[in-house]
């Protein structure tokens, strides 16, 4: 995924075509304020000792980190213009006055119930008193399972990790799966890291966060910090069973296909038929589990802990997750160690905001319909289906080219690549939300039923053929992504947006940046990075490599491990390993996107626009998908949690492995970024 299956037979472009929408439209005229990359530049800084800070420095310090942030950058102004869009709509639902069970009606109901505070704050903890009186009442082993099955079935964390997906080896099939779950913190390491981040973070969890959540949930001081003490004992449990985040990027070491008698044997104090009926899946013969160690240990649990503890972590786990949208004393606890202590946030957005951001999630595509019909047009969606085959077409001859890999591997390849499946803008068919209730009468109420009808709707997935059609992302969301299962790249409308200038006005240079190398090409790459390229053209785990080839390939990844595990900042060093795949792909886009730029009549003509060369306005365009800036929290738990590596990193790191960076900027030996040639990493 940028910021992270039957295939269709895809023909390739003509070897040498480029024949791009942007070529035909009008370029970046030679003026800085229509220029999205010569206007925000440091030129204080010199390229070749912080490319990031030269690219970019201009804007980040006329632009600090608003106070409801975590970071500030491209990303956050775009979904600032979305949200006035979404809010638009929103408010013309309002208006409406439609009828029950419409989409209009549902997204004025959903709005109109976040910004009703007056009911919010008069309902407070009594809206979970339902939900609350069931666990109370647990007294058995087997109550709590199915205590863990209802809840699951409203979207509240439990040990159980269960879901629906396609099976890694038969990308074709929809079957049941077990992951590692359970646990508060957001990476299971907070639980045990030493360095100062760590100790201070668990330290406010367990002396101020639980302590207050159980407050809230009306205990008196002595018997909150006895619970407190209960839920953080059970959850390091589970995490000292949890892996760590680059263990969990082997796809076949979590990979573990086993019968449901075989996994009553791997955890013999749950009854999982009856469980995962009771979870709505019904009829489940086999299971893939992900991590049988931490089955074990959660069956060890239920023997270890009392009853009373599971029902603390469980008050815990629904109070908790369902504080955004209770009174403000829930939501301002919550808000003030998920959002402030962990990524250092100083202030809330405006509840406005904070609804339609929960929303989108809730029925995005309810509300990506309405955006792609006045917001995104043909015209734009074939610019960047044509973007797509551009560099669909350089990544071929890119692999034509290697001379690492065997002729056997590359025609595999090839056939991989050809059948990579594009999906750009939006669906072509929406998902059905004729099953969700939505109604003015409780936020959390209508969260609570959201959460149910997203799970039936994976749950009825099971046991049926695999949609393909179907996309993990709404239009408006600024992201994208590849899927290995589906071997098919995703590509968001609001993903092209640059603020402040109209598609037709971006020249070439810019949008191979901008798109074509940092979306793009990077999730084309995934499909060919340490794991994605374990799956084949139709999405399925399978070795397609030669034994020679597949340690040549590890061998030039080792070389970026090690190269972005040099990289550290506030004294924590980047994981290498656990964010290879997406330094893989930021390399890789950059270079096969830049290749595919040398094609267009720009790049040939060679004329500076605002004083910048073609392949220069390139690396710049490139930087502006990253103009992004973190609290020093934010970016110490990305490092901790995250497969991705800070932004600034994600253009300085590859730039310094790339030839013509150095030859656009004049970058020489003795300049911060110089990389001596014979370690300079090239994979694609």
């Amino acid at each position: 995924m940028k910021k992270t299956t039957t295939a269709k037979t895809w023909v390739m472009i003509l070897m040498g075509m480029s024949l791009l929408y942007a070529c035909k439209n009008k370029q970046t005229a030679d003026n800085p304020a229509n220029d999205p990359v010569s206007t925000d530049r440091d030129t204080t800084v010199k390229p070749g000792d912080d490319f990031f800070k030269y690219a970019n420095g201009g804007w980040l310090k006329k632009n600090p980190i608003p106070a409801a942030y975590s970071s500030w950058g491209i990303n956050r102004v775009v979904q600032e213009e979305l949200r006035d869009r979404l809010k638009k709509i929103n408010e013309d639902a309002l208006k409406a006055n439609a009828a029950k069970g419409t989409n209009t009606q549902k997204i004025g109901d959903f709005y109109y119930s976040g910004l009703d505070t007056v009911t919010i704050e008069k309902q407070g903890l009594a809206a979970l008193k339902t939900e609350l009186d069931k666990i109370d009442q647990l007294n058995s082993i087997p109550q709590l399972l199915d205590e863990f099955a209802h809840l699951q079935t409203i979207g509240i964390t439990t040990p159980i990790g269960a879901y629906v997906g396609q099976d890694a080896k038969n990308s074709s099939k929809m079957v049941l799966q077990l992951w590692q779950s359970g646990i508060g913190l957001p990476n299971r390491d907070y639980y045990f890291n030493k360095d100062q981040h760590s100790i201070d973070l668990r330290t406010d969890y367990q002396q101020k966060h639980l302590p207050a959540v159980f407050k809230l949930a009306g205990l008196n001081p002595g018997a909150a910090t006895q619970a407190t003490k209960k839920v953080y004992a059970l959850e390091t449990f589970l995490a000292d069973s949890s892996r760590k985040l680059q263990d969990l990027r082997d796809p076949y070491k979590n990979y573990h296909k086993m019968t449901v008698a075989a996994l009553n044997k791997l955890a013999p104090d749950i009854n999982w038929k009856s469980l995962f009926e009771k979870m709505d899946y019904n009829n489940v013969d086999t299971v893939i589990v992900g991590q049988p160690e931490y089955y074990r240990a959660v069956n060890k649990a239920l023997k270890t802990y009392p009853i009373n503890d599971w029902k603390a972590y469980l008050r815990k786990n629904l109070i908790s997750e369902l504080s955004p949208y209770l009174s403000d004393a829930f939501n301002d606890e919550n808000f003030r160690f998920y959002g402030t202590v962990i990524t250092g946030r100083k202030a809330q957005l405006p509840r406005w905001k904070r609804v339609l951001d929960v929303e989108n999630g809730v029925m995005g595509e309810v509300l990506g319909q309405l955006f792609v019909k006045e917001y995104f047009s043909e015209t734009e969606k074939k610019r960047y289906k044509d973007l797509v085959e551009a560099v669909r077409t350089s990544f071929k001859e890119h692999i034509e080219k290697l001379d690492w890999m065997s002729q056997p591997t590359k025609q595999k390849a090839y056939d991989k690549l050809a059948r990579v499946m594009p999906k750009v803008g939006y669906p072509d068919k929406w998902k059905d939300f004729s099953s969700l209730t939505v109604s003015r009468d409780s936020y959390v109420g209508n969260i609570i039923n959201a959460n149910n009808f997203w799970h039936r709707f994976n749950a009825k997935k099971l046991g049926k053929p695999v949609d393909r059609t179907e996309w993990d992302m709404t239009p408006q969301t600024y992201n994208a992504y590849y899927n290995p299962s589906n071997n098919e790249i995703v590509l968001p409308a609001a993903m092209f947006i640059i603020p402040g200038i109209k598609d037709e006005n971006v020249d070439d240079a810019v949008v191979y940046g901008y798109v074509a190398a940092s979306t793009i090409g990077h999730e084309i790459t995934h499909g060919f990075d340490d794991q994605g390229r374990q799956f084949d053209a139709d999405g399925n785990l399978k070795s397609w490599w030669t034994a020679e080839d597949s340690v040549k390939f590890t061998r030039r990844a080792q070389m970026l491990i090690d190269q972005f595990n040099g990289y550290s900042i506030y004294g924590l060093h980047v994981n290498g390993k656990a964010s290879q795949g997406e330094n893989i792909a930021d390399l890789g886009g950059i270079v096969i996107a830049l290749d595919a730029f040398k094609k267009t009549d720009q790049y040939k003509a060679g004329k500076t626009i605002n004083g910048l060369t073609p392949t220069q306005r390139f690396f710049l365009g490139y930087s502006l998908g990253w103009l992004i800036q973190d609290t020093k929290e934010s970016l110490s738990s990305q490092i901790l949690t995250n497969e991705h590596s800070p932004a600034f990193m994600r253009v300085n790191g590859p730039f310094t492995d790339v030839p013509e960076f150095y030859e656009a900027f004049k970058i020489k030996k003795g300049d911060k970024m110089w990389l001596d040639p014979a370690k300079r990493v090239k994979i694609w």
